[in-house]
């Protein structure tokens, strides 16, 4: 395996992208959505093993007090390898001392806690699809 991290927007194929959600499995994207919201984060982060595309992560961010983490998925053959903490511990260096928010899959809080992320108390959201995050395990019924 020859693991690199890029952090650019250059040379992405967003179809294979999308494919490692599906895989990962963390629900559909559509290639084109998925390039625009790269487009419009503050960082990004692929991870290739040698021309593959193999994982995905993204950060929004002000700079200076509030940034949250979306995305992080990685192919399951590459998953408990090691290659989701490299990616996490990257973008929370690259995200600088602000304070960090995240959604983390149903099941998945304790990698998260690895890296001092702790459950809130007082996190609301108002949802496009409010069934469906109940259904996934996000939202209470």
């Amino acid at each position: 395996m020859n693991i690199t991290l890029s952090f650019e927007l250059k040379n992405i194929d967003w179809i294979k992208v999308a494919e490692i959600f599906e895989k990962a499995p963390l629900g559909t994207r559509e290639p084109e959505k998925l390039s625009r919201a790269a487009a419009n984060s503050e960082l990004v982060c692929f991870a290739k093993d040698g021309n593959e595309f193999i994982g995905f992560a993204r950060a929004i961010s002000d700079g200076e007090f509030q940034a949250a983490i979306y995305d992080l998925c990685i192919l399951p053959e590459y998953q408990s390898h090691g290659l989701g903490k490299k990616m996490m511990t990257a973008m929370m260096e690259k995200l600088g001392a602000v304070n960090v928010i995240l959604y983390a899959v149903p099941g998945k809080e304790g990698f998260y806690k690895k890296f001092g992320f702790t459950p809130m108390l007082t996190a609301m959201g108002c949802f496009k699809d409010e069934a469906g995050m109940i259904e996934r395990g996000y939202l209470e019924g």
